[in-house]
Parts: structure tokens; C-alpha cells; sequence
């Protein structure tokens, strides 16, 4: 089993920037890949970011490209996602996950471990 705890989420002006981070515990061994969803009130989970192992490919959603970027520092077992310009349509619970195998995918359905999710707000 992989745990995953994100922090770094919080109240942020329009214009403004937030570094989330996602810890990895567990067996977090092997070729995984990582990506972050985020869910908005009264909306279906999205795809945001993805990376797969060791950093072979990015992905990112239309909304956040050119804004957001996905990274990971594998001695700490850890996934990043750097936000920058940030939009109250950014405003949304944000998860990370963990695939068991190698990856590179946009469907929720192709990661097994799920953070609990942290609240990024954004004000207009």
C-alpha cells in the first residue's frame, strides 16, 4: 500500500501562486506515475497534471497549461504542483495520485492511491 498527504493548499489572491506538495509513504518502490485532479463545487473530478516516471513526460488539462507545472523529487518520495497565475476558476479541492505501474495517463481510473484532498481557494 502507498499513502499520499498533500499540503500547501490555502487562500490565494487572482494572480497569485501556490506550491502543492503530495508525500509518498509506504511501498513506493517501483515505476510509478503521479498526477493531481481537483474537483470544484457542484463539478465532476478533472484531470489537472500529470508526470509520469522519473520525470519521462508531462501532462497537464488545457485550463492550467502554461501556468501550472508537475514535479517530482524521487529521494523524497514526493510530487509537486506549482501554480502560478492562479484563477477563482482554480478554485477546487485538490487530490494527488499514485499509479502501481508505469503510466502516462489523464484517467482517474489508472491511479490506485488517492490523497485526501486540499482546499485551494482562490479570490477574485
Amino acid at each position: 500500500q502507498v499513502q499520499l498527504v498533500e499540503s500547501g493548499g490555502g487562500l490565494v489572491q487572482t494572480g497569485g501562486s501556490l506550491r502543492l506538495s503530495c508525500a509518498a509513504s509506504g511501498r513506493t518502490f517501483g515505476a510509478s506515475s503521479m498526477a493531481w485532479f481537483r474537483q470544484a463545487p457542484g463539478k465532476e473530478r478533472e484531470f489537472a497534471a500529470a508526470i509520469s516516471w522519473r520525470g519521462i513526460n508531462t501532462y497537464y488539462s488545457d485550463s492550467v497549461k502554461g501556468r501550472f507545472t508537475v514535479s517530482t523529487d524521487n529521494a523524497k518520495n514526493t510530487a509537486y504542483l506549482q501554480m502560478n497565475s492562479l484563477k477563482p476558476e482554480d478554485t477546487a479541492v485538490y487530490y494527488c495520485a499514485r499509479s502501481r505501474v508505469f503510466v502516462e495517463s489523464r484517467q482517474m481510473k489508472d491511479y490506485e492511491y488517492w490523497g485526501q484532498g486540499i482546499q485551494v481557494t482562490v479570490s477574485s
